[in-house]
């Protein structure tokens, strides 16, 4: 960490020594930028650190002159963790507030709730956070991870390891159901039996973990190594993790790998129980580069807190509206339509290193890594990709899913049957 603060440092004097010579103050009227994330009820753990840096995005950007001259106005809604209300909160900030583009939501109800809003509206959204596939829509652009480039290589890393047995947990909504059912498939085609595999949902915010974990526990007794896949969302990890600890349920034992645990959900609780456990994303703090030191160091900076964590969808946040801002200055206007043209091709750094680039389908090349919880509540990286993955709109391993390609650049569709030879318009994107 010590490299990286001194990295950070020597690059943001690097930066203002350039930007003080050249950058412009921004005039005229702002243009407005949308943050629709829940500040309260059970997703706020995760969201509301999605609203802070997306505020710390946006006073860069000013500082660096705005977008074509002008300055960005941040304009904050809170959708509260009701999925109906983020539809209502979109409609607010497009159609009262005149926003450019929308920065937000992280589960995928919330999602398919603003859908029909921006498509009615003919806005943009950039969406952050790992989901389970089975979409490609026009207004919206896809920065967190498609299942390609998360739960199936999380699954290949405990194959690798010996895992047999199978427990998916996950909370009951869209993306942890469809994730899920790409990978029951996925571990069947690979050969593990039915009676390998158990699946279960509870609601959001669940607490009384106690019965859940007794089963993981007993599943696991068979002989057969076991690991448990995590789609557990929002403030229910924590009482997740706790019986997990109480109940002796060791990372040697039977491992967990979560797909929305990251550094902001272990700050609230004691990980030393923890770990050994792992999660998979696209981005961990830890990772030692110099453009996440700079990140990290200008968070701190931001924040006024040097214990506040970065995690994966800032990452995705921060790769997502620096193409925004490559596109408005490309297309020259921030007209929805021009910007939605000019988004696909548009590349933008990472922050693990490497050129994420923006794909016709909406969604981005990405890193893939596994991360083992630490006793620091880190992450200290066991697997990664040689090479970025393309994000697939489009299970290849679902039946009704495999014929299907997304490209609004060429065929102006996001579920071209291939088989057909036709649009299949809103018929494939109902999940």
């Amino acid at each position: 960490m010590r490299w990286m603060q001194k990295t950070a440092v020597a690059a943001t004097i690097a930066a203002f020594g350039v930007s003080g010579s050249y950058a412009q103050t921004p005039s005229g009227e702002p243009i407005k930028v949308g943050i629709l994330h829940s500040l309260s009820g059970t997703m706020a753990i995760s969201e509301t650190t999605l609203k802070d840096a997306m505020l710390m995005l946006i006073d860069e950007q000013n500082k660096k002159g705005g977008v074509l001259g002008r300055p960005l106005e941040a304009v904050v809604v809170d959708p509260a963790s009701d999925w109906p209300l983020f539809a209502e909160k979109a409609r607010e900030l497009i159609s009262q507030n005149d926003v450019a583009a929308v920065f937000g939501c992280w589960t995928s109800v919330s999602r398919k709730s603003v859908l029909p809003v921006f498509k009615e509206l003919n806005s943009i959204l950039f969406y952050p956070v790992q989901y389970e596939g089975e979409e490609s829509e026009r207004n919206v652009f896809y920065t967190g991870a498609a299942p390609n480039q998360q739960a199936i290589p999380a699954v290949d890393y405990l194959m690798n390891e010996g895992v047999e047995r199978w427990v998916l947990e996950g909370t009951d909504y869209v993306y942890p159901r469809t994730t899920n059912k790409v990978l029951e498939q996925y571990l069947k085609d690979k050969g593990v039996a039915a009676e390998d595999i158990i699946v279960n949902y509870t609601p959001f915010g669940f607490s009384d973990w106690q019965t859940e974990v007794s089963r993981i526990k007993e599943f696991g007794s068979a002989g057969k190594k076991t690991a448990v896949v995590s789609t557990v969302n929002g403030d229910a990890n924590v009482p997740f993790y706790k019986e997990l600890a109480n109940q002796g349920v060791a990372a040697t034992d039977i491992p967990v790998v979560a797909f929305s645990v990251g550094e902001e959900e272990l700050a609230g609780i004691d990980t030393a129980p923890l770990v050994g456990h792992l999660a998979a994303w696209n981005y961990f703090q830890s990772v030692d580069t110099p453009e996440n030191a700079d990140f990290i160091a200008k968070w701190h900076a931001f924040i006024g807190n040097e214990d506040r964590v970065t995690n994966d969808p800032m990452e995705a946040h921060y790769i997502g509206f620096n193409m925004w801002v490559k596109a408005v200055e490309k297309a020259g206007t921030t007209d929805a339509d021009a910007v939605i043209d000019a988004l696909p091709g548009i590349e933008q750094a990472n922050l693990t290193g490497g050129m994420s680039k923006m794909l016709p389908n909406h969604h981005i090349t990405k890193p893939v890594l596994i991360g083992e919880i630490n006793d620091e509540g880190q992450f200290d990286v066991v697997s990664e990709t040689e090479d970025l993955v393309p994000g697939d709109a489009w299970s290849d391993f679902l039946p009704e899913s495999k014929k299907l390609e997304a490209d609004w650049v060429e065929l102006k569709c996001g579920n071209y049957d291939t088989e057909a030879k036709k649009c299949l318009g809103d018929a494939a994107t109902s999940n």
